[in-house]
Parts: C-alpha cells; structure tokens; sequence
C-alpha cells in the first residue's frame, strides 16, 4: 500500500474546504416507531413547493425530516450484506424503459447500486429507495456524498475504491476502458482512511446527520468493504470471479451489463447518466429509507407524500423482494400498500427475475402495468412469485 496521498485526494480536500453552505444541525436521531396503516404519519410537509408540486430541491434539514418521519425500525433480512446487486439484466431493462416510455414523476427501488443505473434511464424528479435493512441507508448515504464530493466517474470510483486516479481517464473516456485502467490500480490505505474520514464528515458535520453508534458502525462497514475487495466486490462481498462470476462483481454491473444492442447501460456508462445521479443527490432528492415493502408505514408514507405533492410514482423496482414476501405470506400485505400508491396507466413494477425465470410471459413483462397488476391481485389471480413475473394473468 502506498503512503501517499493522491491528486484525487488533494483535490477532494479542496472541494470540501470550499463548501460555504453552513453546519445544519437537527435534533432528529432515528425513525419514527409509529405502526399500523392509521398511524399518524409527518411527511414532510415542510419541504412542499410553494405550488404543492414536488420539491426542485431540499435542505439538509428537510432531507433528514423526511428520512426520518418516513422510515420504520430497521429490520432483518435473510441476506445481511447487500453491497451489490446481481442482476447483470439492468442494462436491458435501461434501454426497455427508455423505449417504453417510462420517465419522469417518483421511482421507488430497492437494494443497492442499481437504483441508480433505473434512475438514470427514467430521469425522474425524485426517488425513494426503500430496503428493510438499516445499514441499507447508511449505504445509501455514503453514495451520496460520494457523489457530491466527485466530479466525474473518475474521481466516484476512486473515492468509493480508495484507489489513486491513474492517468487516462476523462469525461469521454468508455466505461469498460475506465475499468480496465482502474482494476490493477492497488488499493491505497491511506487514501482510503482520508476519504472515509471527508465522507464522514460531510455526513455529520456539513449535512448535520446525527447517527446512532450502530449506524456509524455499519457505514464504516460498508465503506471498509469497498476498499478490501475492490471493484470485484459482490453482492455479499467476496469476489464473483469477474464476468465469469454468477451476477457479477461492481465493476460488471456497471461496465458491462448491455442492453439488446451490445452497449452497457449503467449509470456509470456515461458521463450524462453520472452526473443526472449526482444532481440529484445535490439537490437531496434521492431519499433512502428503512422500511419493510409488508409494513405498516414505509411505503404507504410514500405514497402520501408523492399525493401531497401532486405527483405519481412512475417506476416502481422490486428485484426479487416479492419471492420472500410470497414465501412468508406477506404478499397481500405488500399489495395492500401498494394499492395506496398513486399511478397512472404508465407507471410500472421492474421486475429484472422475470427476465432470469421467466415467469409466463417472457421478457417483456419485467415491465408490468402496476394498476392492472393490483386489480388482479384484488381479483384472487396472483396465487405465487410466479404469477407475479408474468404480470399476472
């Protein structure tokens, strides 16, 4: 490991010491314990637009409110570490979106990275990314500093790899030739404990998040992950042996997940989708939550407040969250609050594992018609995970 400090760094250094925007201080720390459908439930209503229309930005203090009143208790899931997805058909489903139309209004995901490559593709106004895992959030958040922090792709994956910017690499440069340039880079421990440092302090001192011991403990975590196993980090970490690897590693998902025509599709295949992410981030209107997709708050909190602000949620991700629900009968639950939702006739379920299985209807239904999908369900007709790949039928 080398002992010296990088251009990124240095640069890195820079841009944090040139924030003039002052310390925000809240005296929020953790979500509202608040259950049950009729619970009373604070959404922000003080980041509303003058015109009730969504927000074109948000302060660091509406940004944490809205977190906070939104989320549930964090809680468990099977898989405790979901550093990536493993989902290399993000790069179909990109250019399936775009060519369907879906764009615009509130997406609603779930899980890590790949949010990001949908959000890309829809250009949505604002996003709500939903996981039942707390350190999900903290995940999310160290993303999205990254992002302020980074001017370009470079800069991102060096932050995020705790790798020194080698030569070579500009706004132009192709996201495959980028990871080829970076992959033999080494590590950089003393990079790596400097950006970890600017990121948790931008968190808590810039933005003024208060966490809790365990939420500080699991954004270390996260971040240490990063730096030991590289752009080969997998969904639980350990390497999946590059594109030979079941689902991929980071940099496959990101460099090398293509659509039908052969050309990846991430949020990092362009310096456009990258900067469409960090814009948004800028702006804090990409809002990570804890919360349970059967819960009692979480999603329907949402729906709420995409309502308040006269808007509808375009795109709702799922990844394969309903296989579990199915299989802990709690997939009514999930209906149920999604049925609270408003949609239109263009607002679809992205559902990346009917293209994997297949389900009834093949490809094409990853994309599923949300209000059509619910009248079904309320209808008795979606009897299993794989009635729910096939959009019902």
């Amino acid at each position: 490991m080398t002992r010296k400090l990088s251009a990124v760094s240095l640069w890195v250094l820079a841009l944090l010491a040139a924030c003039s925007r002052p310390t925000v201080t809240t005296t929020t720390t953790a979500p509202s314990t608040a259950s049950g459908p009729s619970a009373a439930i604070n959404v922000g209503l003080a980041a509303r637009a003058p015109d009730n229309a969504l927000p074109e930005r948000l302060n660091s203090t509406e940004y944490w409110q809205l977190v906070s009143d939104i989320s549930e208790p964090g809680g468990y899931f099977r898989i405790e570490d979901n550093y990536t997805s493993n989902e290399m058909e993000v790069g179909q489903l990109f250019t399936m979106l775009q060519q369907q139309g879906v764009s615009g209004d509130v997406y609603m995901g779930v899980g890590p990275e790949q949010n990001f490559t949908y959000i890309a593709a829809i250009r949505p106004k604002m996003a709500f990314i939903v996981d039942i895992r707390r350190q999900a959030v903290m995940q999310h958040l160290m993303y999205k500093v990254m992002f302020e922090l980074a001017k370009d792709r470079g800069d991102f994956i060096s932050i995020l790899f705790g790798k020194p910017r080698p030569p070579g690499i500009d706004s132009s440069t192709d996201i495959q030739k980028i990871w080829e340039i970076f992959r033999p880079v080494p590590s950089d421990s003393v990079l790596a404990a400097h950006n970890f440092a600017l990121v948790s302090d931008r968190l808590t001192k810039h933005h003024g998040f208060i966490f809790t011991p365990d939420e500080a403990a699991q954004l270390r975590a996260v971040f240490n992950a990063f730096y030991f196993y590289g752009p080969n980090i997998t969904t639980r970490g350990g390497s999946g042996g590059g594109r030979g690897g079941v689902g991929g590693d980071f940099a496959d998902l990101t460099g090398y997940a293509a659509d039908g025509s052969g050309k990846p599709k991430s949020f990092l295949s362009s310096e456009e989708n990258y900067r469409f992410i960090k814009t948004l981030h800028e702006k804090n209107l990409i809002v990570p939550v804890s919360g349970d997709f059967a819960g009692p708050k979480a999603v329907r909190a949402i729906g709420t407040y995409v309502k308040q602000h006269n808007s509808v949620v375009r795109a709702y991700y799922v990844s394969n969250v309903e296989q579990y629900l199915f299989g802990d009968s709690k997939d009514r639950q999930f209906y149920d609050n999604v049925a609270t939702l408003p949609v239109d006739t263009n607002s679809v379920f992205i559902r990346p594992y009917s293209m994997r299985r297949g389900g009834w209807g093949g490809p094409t239904q990853s994309l599923c018609p949300i209000g059509r999908f619910i009248k079904a369900v309320e209808a008795g007709r979606i009897v299993d995970n794989n009635y729910a790949l096939s959009c019902g039928p």
